[in-house]
């Protein structure tokens, strides 16, 4: 059964890993890119997307693809309530129903869904969209982990790097790295370049852990699957820095091809209050700039990794959360075309 977006790359456990699973929320861009009044193309997990917002400004995200001819619909049209289609006027509103063919009124395509169309939401200054196979399925709740929201203060730090997603998966759930390509940081400059380190299992994931060192450098991360992948990760913070107690980071990648992503970083403090205050003017006044240095190693050391980097690979205890993570994702990926395939042989048995 092939994937609806016509990406054959889909309908591969391969093409599911360097793309993304299926029935996951990904986030796709900043808010403040998608404005009102204008059409947004973007692609994101193998599939060519519109985002717009109607006259009361909610977002709404919809493949980039007419259905009378195939012509972009991103270089159509805004209408407020609905989109129009350059090549030949066709409207659709954001549920994807054809409402009107001025070339043909009354044609057999008005009044029909034929835009497929992705359920969204917009929170923490990002769109996140669901990507849900069978289509047609409803989402799952859209969940906000621990560090965003609440009690929670925090910057969304958005980058687009030119390597595979999983490159910052693995370099997310690879808390030593820091004591190597970031010992020179003002927060990961102190404790030992060498550990021990453990998997703990949580409801939603696990924890990946160093046994002898916590509280001293970049010491752990968590990798979370609640229907959208997250890793969220503590960095120790002196007092210079503010009041909240650690710096927590909390990670999304989304693919936007086999080689290419985007990936969202929002760095959070529990504060409130005024305690909140002086660490919103601390954090754009000095650390800031310093955090978008540490980024930035991490972009020149993905994106001069070699496509084929992990066919080579010689990995060693610290690596245990790579090995574990990447099993995950594979075996989820055969469940789901397992899935698909099934729900194709049953479509078959019916129409016989």
């Amino acid at each position: 059964m092939k994937h609806p977006s016509g990406n054959t790359a889909l309908d591969t456990v391969d093409g599911l890993v360097k793309l993304g699973l299926r029935d996951r929320w990904y986030a796709l861009c900043r808010s403040d890119e998608v404005r009102r009044g204008a059409l947004t193309r973007l692609e994101r997990a193998g599939e060519e997307l519109l985002l717009w917002r109607d006259a009361a400004g909610t977002v709404h995200v919809q493949e980039d693809r007419c259905p009378h001819r195939g012509a972009r619909l991103s270089r159509g049209v805004h209408m407020g309530d609905r989109i129009a289609c350059e090549y030949h006027g066709v409207q659709l509103d954001a549920e994807g129903v054809v409402v009107s063919v001025p070339g043909s009124p009354g044609c057999a395509l008005e009044g029909k869904k034929r835009l497929r169309t992705f359920p969204a939401v917009e929170q923490a200054d990002a769109i996140f969209a669901w990507f849900g196979d069978p289509e047609d399925g409803a989402p799952a709740p859209f969940v906000l982990p621990e560090g965003i929201g609440g009690e929670w203060e925090s910057f969304l730090a958005y980058v687009e790097w030119d390597a595979p997603w999983v490159y910052s998966l693995d370099n997310l759930m690879d808390p030593m790295h820091g004591a190597f390509l970031h010992r020179k940081s003002h927060t990961m400059a102190g404790g030992k370049r060498e550990a021990v380190f453990q998997i703990r299992d949580t409801d939603t994931g696990f924890v990946f852990e160093k046994i002898d060192q916590a509280g001293v450098n970049f010491d752990w991360s968590e990798w979370i699957d609640t229907a959208m992948q997250w890793v969220r990760l503590e960095i120790p913070y002196p007092a210079t820095a503010g009041p909240g107690g650690p710096f927590r980071i909390v990670c999304t990648a989304t693919p936007i091809n086999e080689t290419q992503h985007a990936a969202f970083f929002w760095r959070c403090r529990k504060v409130q209050g005024w305690e909140r205050d002086a660490w919103r003017f601390l954090y754009k006044a000095r650390l800031e700039a310093r955090h978008w240095a540490v980024l930035e190693q991490d972009r020149v050391m993905e994106e001069a990794m070699p496509l084929n980097a992990w066919d080579r690979e010689n990995l060693y205890q610290h690596d245990l959360a790579l090995v574990r993570l990447r099993r995950l994702i594979r075996g989820e990926a055969q469940k789901q075309l397992a899935a698909r395939e099934e729900r194709a042989a049953a479509g078959r048995r019916v129409n016989a």
